[in-house]
Formats: structure tokens, sequence, C-alpha cells
């Protein structure tokens, strides 16, 4: 298949590595938790063998997988899935919003690292970006096209 979106590709390998780094804290726990930020309480419980952490950060990976999925699919790299103008504009937004929410978090950080905050939603709005830029090539192709 040939490549028709290189954003929404790039976007892809962005939500692919997000979804892996999540599955690396499963995998490596607490002392991965602490160093991403996900908040001590997180990682207590990791180190208690809970299985809240594994489950909150198994439902993310998850999600990640399937925005990439979405991405590879708006890249035509993969079938033509679902509502998927629909799904990549919600998952653009998703990632907007949480960017720019997670900076007021910064001065309340609620048992997180501020700079979590302050990193976390810098990568959501780089990778909202990317995702908007793919979302603009395709309605300009789906234009050039009528």
């Amino acid at each position: 298949m040939e490549i028709t979106n290189i954003y929404l590709l790039v976007g892809a390998i962005l939500s692919a590595i997000a979804a892996i780094l999540h599955i690396g804290c499963i995998i490596f726990g607490a002392s991965w938790y602490r160093f991403f930020g996900a908040g001590e309480k997180l990682a207590i419980l990791s180190e208690q063998a809970s299985i809240l952490p594994t489950t909150i950060t198994s439902v993310i990976v998850v999600i990640l997988f399937i925005w990439s999925f979405y991405a590879l699919s708006g890249a035509g790299l993969i079938i033509k899935l679902p509502f998927l103008h629909f799904g990549l504009i919600a998952i653009t937004s998703i990632y907007i919003v949480r960017g720019v929410i997670g900076f007021f978090f910064i001065t309340k950080p609620m048992g997180r690292n501020p700079l979590f905050w302050l990193w976390s939603s810098i990568i959501c709005l780089v990778f909202g970006l990317v995702y908007l830029l793919g979302i603009n090539q395709m309605w300009d192709s789906v234009r050039v096209n009528l």
C-alpha cells in the first residue's frame, strides 16, 4: 500500500511508542511508574502487586494502539476502519484537550510531579498537532478528488 499521509504515519508511530512505554510500566513496575510520573500512589500499588496499576495502564495501552491503527488507516497503510474521519477528529481532540488541560495541573499536581504535567502536556499537544496536520491533509485530498 502507498503512504498517502505522512503525518498520520508519524502519529501512528508516536501513539504506538506511547503504548509500548506504557507496557514497559506494566512489565518493569514501580520504578517505571515513578520515572514517567504516574504518581507515588500508583507506584506503591504496583510494588504491592495490586491489579489496579496494570488494569489502568492496560486500558491506556489498548486505547493508544487503537489510535495508532486509526492513524495507519488514515495514512492509507491498512484497511479503512469504521468511522475513520470521526475517529481521527476525536483522537486529535482528546490529545489537544489533554495537552491544554494538563497545564492547569502544574500548580496543583494531584499527587504527581509538576514536571509530569508539563512534559505530558507538551507531548500530547505535539501528538495532537501531528494528527491535526494529518487530518488537514486528508481533507485536502478529499477536496482535490471532488
